[in-house]
């Protein structure tokens, strides 16, 4: 059976109901520069092994330096981090000029400094994901404080509250 193609609108619109934390994505290019992207597409994989996925958009200027880094480093965001949120998620900002980051203890990738929790990752698999590239890191270093989460629903940043 063939199926009738989705409007990527009412694709989209579907897909910003669905809530989810934000992180940001860090790695060094080959050449030791620091490139990083917001994600809120992110998830654990396997607890045995230790995995987590990322997906980056093909188009992303940090593309290159992802597609054949050895590690990378993703925060977790806080409450109260939606400004970092929104300088990774620009094209041409000054992300780590304007961002507190810190090098993981593990890896040495950069981390945002007060985070809700920190992954080092040394890169266990790509794969191909449409427009986006779905990075499979395996987990070699994991913490996390007691802050509030930033979440991400309908296109803008918010906070958690309990029932």
């Amino acid at each position: 059976m063939t199926y009738p193609a989705v409007d990527p609108a009412d694709f989209r619109a579907a897909m910003s109901q669905f809530a989810s934390g934000v992180t940001v994505v860090a790695t060094l290019d080959g050449g030791g520069v620091p490139a990083g992207f917001t994600a809120s597409a992110f998830s654990s994989l396997s607890l045995e092994p230790p995995l987590v996925l990322v997906c980056l958009d093909r188009r992303a200027e940090c593309f290159d330096a992802f597609a054949s880094c050895e590690a990378m480093g993703i925060s977790i965001l806080a409450e109260g981090q939606a400004t970092i949120a929104t300088v990774f998620a620009t094209r041409g900002a000054d992300k780590f000029g304007e961002s507190p980051i810190e090098k993981g203890r593990v890896t040495g990738m950069p981390l945002v400094a007060g985070a809700l929790a920190h992954v080092e990752c040394e890169m266990h698999e790509r794969f191909d994901g449409g427009d986006h590239l779905i990075l499979v890191g395996r987990v070699v270093q994991a913490s996390a404080a007691e802050e509030r989460p930033l979440l991400h629903y309908n296109r803008s940043f918010g906070r958690f509250v309990a029932d």
